[in-house]
C-alpha cells in the first residue's frame, strides 16, 4: 500500500487524474489540456504489476508501470498532441498470493463474488480480510470492471524473466502470445512403515511414486509436447515426514505449460495415466485436484505489426517470442488489441534479489513503448 500511494503522488505530480480502484489498481488519466474533447475515446493502457514475490527483485512488473509514467512525461515534454486519453496502471496483486491476478481480472470482469468471498492464501487468510486491512470493502470489487468499448488497446513493458534474449543478443522481445497453465495438487497415498524393518520389495513407498513420475516427464513432452511445454513439481510434502519412516502419502504440485490449448489437453491427458500406472506399480491410492486451468493467450496481429514496425525504424535488434510466465496482459487479450514487450533479463534471473536488466535494454524498450503509444494515441 506504502507503493501504491507512492505510485498515485507521481501520477498527479505528472499533471493525470488519480484514483485507486477497489481491489487496488492504481490508475493515472492523462488528457491533454488543449484537447479536451479526446476525453470523449477510448483510451490507451499501459498496465503491469507493482508487488512482486517475497524477496524478489526491483524490475518485475513495477518497470512496465514506471516506464508508462515516463512514456506520459515524454510525451508531455515535447508538446505532441495526442488524441485519446493515455492511462497508466498499476495493477494489484499480479503474483496470485490468493490465486489468479486480482487486479487484471477485476479489471476485465473475470472476477466473481463467490471466489473473492472464498479465495484464501496459503496461511488460511482470506482475500476478503486482506482488502478489508487495507481499507477496501469486497463488495466494490467488482466494480473495478472497465467497459472494454473504452479502450483502444492495452500495452505491457516487462522483462523477460527467462534466458532467451540473452542467449540471442537480443535487447528487447516483442511477444507475440503467452502459454496457457494448468495446475493440479497430486496424492499418492500408501503405507507408512518402519525404514528398517520394511522389506524394500513390500513397500508402499508415496515417494517412489513421485521419484517415478519426475523420471518421466521428459518422456511425456518429447510424445505429447511441443518445444513451449513445460512440466515441473514445484513442491512435495511427504507424511508423516519422519527420517526413519517411509512416506505414507505424497502431495505434490504439477504445473503444466504449453501455448496451445489441445497440446495442454494431451499433455494432461498423458499425465494422469502415467500416474495412474504409477500408483499400481507401487501400491498406492492416486488422487488430484485441479487448482486451475489458464487457456493460452494470442496477441492481436495487427498491434504485433506496429510494434514491429517501430522495432524496425529504431534498428532495433529484436526477436518475436512467446512468454512462458503470465501476465496480467493476457487477460485484455479478448476484449481489446493487446501488446507485450519484453527486456533482456541478465543471466534469466527474476523473482530473486539480484534481478537485474541494464539501463541501455530498459531504454530501448521504453522507446519502442513510447513509439507505439505515440501511434496508438495520435490515431484520428
Amino acid at each position: 500500500m506504502e507503493a501504491r500511494h507512492w505510485v498515485k503522488q507521481q501520477f498527479e505530480q505528472a499533471g493525470m487524474t488519480v484514483h485507486m480502484d477497489g481491489v487496488g489498481n492504481v490508475c493515472g488519466r492523462y488528457v491533454p489540456a488543449e484537447n479536451p474533447e479526446a476525453n470523449e475515446r477510448p483510451a490507451v493502457l499501459i498496465g503491469s504489476h507493482l508487488d512482486s514475490v517475497p524477496a524478489g527483485g526491483m524490475f518485475d512488473g513495477t518497470l512496465g508501470v514506471i516506464a508508462g509514467l515516463e512514456c506520459v512525461r515524454v510525451i508531455k515534454e515535447n508538446n505532441i498532441t495526442i488524441n485519446r486519453p493515455i492511462e497508466v496502471i498499476g495493477t494489484s496483486e499480479e503474483e496470485g498470493r490468493f490465486g489468479g491476478m486480482l487486479g487484471a481480472q477485476a479489471l476485465t470482469g473475470n472476477l466473481t463474488f463467490d471466489w473473492l468471498e472464498s479465495a484464501q492464501d496459503p496461511t488460511g487468510e482470506y482475500l476478503k480480510e486482506a482488502l478489508e486491512k487495507c481499507g477496501f470493502d469486497v463488495h466494490q470489487a467488482l466494480h473495478a470492471r472497465r467497459d472494454p468499448d473504452d479502450i483502444r488497446a492495452f500495452l505491457e513493458l516487462h522483462i523477460e524473466q527467462g534466458p532467451v534474449l540473452e542467449i540471442e543478443k537480443k535487447p528487447v522481445g516483442v511477444v507475440d502470445g503467452i502459454s496457457g497453465v494448468f495446475k493440479w495438487l497430486i496424492k499418492f497415498v500408501g503405507k507408512p512403515d518402519h525404514a528398517g524393518t520394511a522389506p524394500m520389495n513390500m513397500r508402499s513407498d508415496a515417494f517412489m511414486g513421485v521419484a517415478d513420475f519426475a523420471h518421466e516427464l521428459s518422456r511425456i513432452i518429447d510424445e505429447e509436447g511441443t518445444d513451449y511445454t513445460r512440466l515441473t513439481i514445484g513442491r512435495v510434502d511427504l507424511k508423516p515426514g519422519f527420517a526413519h519412516t517411509i512416506p505414507g502419502e505424497a502431495h505434490f504440485t504439477l504445473v503444466g505449460r504449453d501455448m496451445e490449448k489441445e497440446v495442454m489437453k494431451q499433455v494432461a491427458l498423458s499425465c494422469n495415466k502415467v500416474l495412474s500406472s504409477i500408483a499400481r506399480k507401487h501400491n498406492l491410492k492416486f488422487t488430484y485436484e485441479q487448482l486451475s486451468w489458464i487457456e493460452p493467450k494470442h496477441f492481436s496481429e495487427q498491434l504485433i505489426g506496429q510494434i514491429e514496425k517501430h522495432a524496425k525504424d529504431c534498428e532495433l535488434d529484436y526477436m518475436r517470442m512467446p512468454s512462458g510466465a503470465g501476465h496480467d496482459c493476457q487477460f485484455f487479450t479478448d476484449l481489446v488489441p493487446t501488446g507485450l514487450i519484453f527486456v533482456k533479463s541478465v543471466g534469466g534471473i527474476s523473482h530473486a534479489p539480484d534481478e537485474w536488466s541494464h539501463w541501455d535494454d530498459i531504454e530501448k524498450g521504453s522507446n519502442l513503448l513510447l513509439r507505439t503509444l505515440i501511434e496508438l494515441a495520435t490515431e484520428d
